[in-house]
């Protein structure tokens, strides 16, 4: 005696049904060896074509070794990297650096406890001075603890 499962009959009684569920093995598979190829190329195309450059006698474009740093400390001196300045001279000596090293990106620290415009003023100079990118740093905030 057996047993049918299913619609109960009908015109389908061949038992063939389409089946409802996705396989996606194959679509695994595929990914799976797409993924392997870009691993296999991808080091290929960074390499590129093997190129003999021909040899020059112009001067290398020199990098600055430190970065360009302007501090404005608690007593209000005025500083870059860690060379004193003055407020009328940081202009021209700032295009001096920029003349020997090449357009960098200045870095302007300013202590919290001087008055923005003084800040400001710094800030001012030193694009004044050529360098077409200036950024201030600033100290990250502590992180908080779980009790607050």
């Amino acid at each position: 005696m057996g047993m049918s499962v299913g619609n109960g009959g009908g015109a389908e009684e061949g038992g063939y049904r389409p089946i409802s569920e996705i396989n996606i093995t194959p679509m695994v598979d595929v990914m799976l060896v797409l993924l392997i190829i870009f691993m296999i190329t991808a080091p290929l195309l960074v390499a590129g074509v093997p190129v003999e450059l021909p040899k020059t006698s112009a001067a290398k474009v020199s990098q600055p070794k430190k970065p360009m740093i302007v501090s404005l400390d608690a007593d209000g001196l005025v500083y870059i990297r860690e060379d004193q300045v003055t407020v009328d001279t940081l202009v021209p000596r700032l295009e001096a650096l920029r003349a020997t090293e090449g357009d960098t990106v200045v870095y302007v620290r300013g202590d919290k406890n001087r008055p923005y415009g003084e800040v400001m003023e710094i800030l001012g100079r030193v694009g004044s001075s050529g360098y077409s990118r200036v950024s201030l740093l600033s100290q990250p905030k502590a992180a908080e603890t779980a009790g607050h």
